[in-house]
């Protein structure tokens, strides 16, 4: 049994549908470095409260009707259209840009956090999609058109408990992003004081015992420097090219994958699938491939080619057995207990690796070379230190690999009983007990 529904139109309080304001009612010239904040795409996009542009007092009483308040719902109108993002308590009273539109449920009809979760949905994105235009740029439609879109009206205490479980969910998929955002600093922050800093070596060269550091570990670092193709180096150290550190397999060419819609074989795996996973957007491929591209659980790849500072990068595969394309290098150390160390070396060098596929960017792409991992020199530490290294920080990587197969599972999820929950068509017991089953 489905929920009644209403047009969204009818569900919107008075000045419940605000466009943005014309570019010419907010120039350029007269936004600021500081003041009040306007609102822009970002925020409804990454949901995150990091602005760029603000307006003064004057201004902002002027156009005062295109002010945020708690519980709106701010809407991408142009391009990422539908992205959207809830005002919640706390958030800064500012305006929203020209791109942005506000939707203000009458509460006591329709909860925002409802609204906000149904309009995530698929129906509930494909009606916003749908009922956007442009030939070149997706646009959002009139607001007639808006306004028309058929939206699902249970009960209060209904959305209720259905945005409570909702959000609860999302609330576990956040704290391990966030437990995974501390790990991966503590790792990056070990790596970087003994194989960057040299933090101890610099302690026992001045005398000091290392900071943090037991007795035994501090033997591990020399007292003294020696000139290397890196400059200063601990003695004893040497340096290579981070090439050595293990074998790099490209993918094949994707014609080569004879590639399918009807998910035959295996996932093809792209830059778009290391970054959202395996979706309904990725081909597959029955072919007989290299066994050399076939790739599993817990590999790092690394991708080379595409725009520097969204697609250089290195990552870890969580899913299961996939084919590996082009533009992506499978990473194999050449010692597994080194992986911890190669993993974070990789990932230490993103800036590095940007920057070199800034300097050969052509259309907007960049690529990262095997001639530049062979020039690409990096420290080469004592074995013991090394070994020390891996020995620490393997768990935490392994723990930052759980944790984002939990998310995935989590978000899974989140993304099969968010339709039917928002519609009707299952109930809470049932959404509860599949939750239980994945352990959650």
């Amino acid at each position: 049994m489905s929920f009644d529904s209403a047009p969204l139109g009818s569900l919107l309080s008075d000045k419940g549908y605000i466009r943005g304001p014309f570019g010419s009612a907010l120039k350029r010239q007269e936004l600021k470095t500081e003041g009040i904040p306007v609102y822009e795409q970002q925020q409804a996009i990454d949901g995150h409260r990091n602005f760029r542009f603000f307006v003064d007092q004057e201004k902002f009483n002027e156009l005062k009707r295109f002010a945020v308040k708690q519980n709106d719902l701010i809407v991408s109108c142009s391009g990422t259209v539908g992205r959207i993002s809830v005002i919640e308590e706390g958030h800064p009273l500012g305006l929203i840009s020209q791109a942005l539109l506000i939707l203000r449920p009458k509460d006591d009809v329709l909860l925002p956090r409802f609204l906000y979760y149904f309009l995530l949905s698929p129906q509930g994105k494909s009606e916003l999609v749908n009922a956007s235009q442009g030939a070149v740029q997706l646009n959002i439609a009139p607001r007639a058109v808006v306004e028309k879109i058929p939206t699902p009206v249970p009960s209060i205490a209904e959305q209720e408990r259905i945005v409570h479980f909702l959000c609860c969910l999302d609330d576990r998929i956040a704290l391990l992003g966030e437990t995974n955002a501390t790990l991966e600093a503590i790792a990056q922050a070990l790596f970087k004081s003994w194989f960057v800093d040299f933090d101890p070596v610099h302690a026992k060269q001045q005398g000091r015992a290392p900071e943090g550091m037991d007795e035994a570990t501090a033997a591990l670092f020399p007292y003294s420097f020696e000139e290397s193709e890196l400059g200063l180096v601990p003695k004893g150290w040497g340096t290579c090219p981070i090439y050595d550190w293990a074998t790099y397999i490209n993918g094949a060419a994707y014609k080569a994958f004879e590639p399918n819609s009807e998910r035959r074989g295996l996932p093809i795996i792209k830059i778009a699938e290391l970054k959202s996973g395996v979706t309904s957007q990725t081909a597959y491929s029955d072919v007989a491939m290299p066994e050399k591209y076939r790739i599993e659980t817990g590999d790092i790849l690394f991708s080379w080619s595409g725009n520097p500072d969204t697609s250089i990068d290195s990552f870890v595969w969580q899913h299961s057995q996939a084919w590996l394309n082009q533009h992506i290098f499978r990473v194999i150390p050449h010692a597994a207990k080194e992986r911890s160390f190669v993993l974070q070396m990789l990932k230490h060098l993103r800036p590095v690796f940007a920057e070199l596929a800034r300097n050969k960017q052509t259309t907007g792409l960049g690529h990262v070379t095997v001639a530049d991992m062979k020039r690409l020199h990096v420290i080469r530490p004592d074995k013991a230190a090394l070994d020390l290294f891996n020995e620490t920080v393997a768990p935490i990587h392994e723990r930052v690999f759980e944790n984002e197969k939990q998310t995935q599972t989590l978000a899974t999820l989140r993304d099969t009983l968010l339709p039917r929950l928002i519609s009707g068509q299952l109930r809470l017991p049932e959404a509860e007990a599949m939750l239980e089953e994945v352990g959650s």
